[in-house]
């Protein structure tokens, strides 16, 4: 499952619309390259009020009797019988864990970034971490592009570009 914002940025990217983008692999690379950059570790987002909110990390195990608001990437579910949540975004997602109805598993850079004064992030240390890139056309020969993916490559100007 592609996140609704990630298809549209690998859209942009596809149809010229933007340059380059970053986004979280793996992708459907036909006609992009991509350049991995780094890891970043999931985290589980709960309400301040929640008892996981007093753990330092936790585990998928740990999270087994909890109503997931939304479905984790990687097809994880919890064991306890769960909702028929509707469609939501992560920052909506953000909210119901807020509120105490359920929990949501995200990347912890989105965890910031829809950071609440209502919710705390805890590190789920059973999940791989989700791995970003850069992508681009192939047939994108601008040299500013270029120049950019150098760059990230860490060529400088004294580097030759082979």
């Amino acid at each position: 499952m592609i996140p609704v914002a990630e298809a549209a940025q690998l859209a942009g990217v596809r149809s010229g619309e933007v340059s380059m983008a970053l986004v979280r692999l793996p992708i459907d690379r036909d006609g992009l390259h991509c350049i991995p950059l780094y890891e970043e570790q999931q985290v589980v987002v709960v309400g301040k009020e929640h008892y996981l909110s007093l753990a330092e990390e936790v585990t998928l195990a740990e999270l087994a009797e909890e109503q997931l608001v939304l479905p984790h990437v990687s097809g994880w579910t919890p064991t306890a019988e769960q909702l028929e949540w509707p469609a939501m975004t992560e920052k909506d997602a953000i909210e119901v864990a807020a509120s105490g109805g359920g929990i949501v598993i995200v990347p912890a850079s989105v965890a910031r970034l829809y950071h609440r004064k209502d919710v705390v992030a805890r590190p789920v240390t059973d999940l791989e971490p989700t791995k970003v890139g850069l992508a681009w056309r192939m047939d994108d020969e601008d040299p500013r592009v270029q120049t950019f993916i150098g760059i990230v490559r860490g060529r400088t100007a004294r580097s030759s570009r082979s």
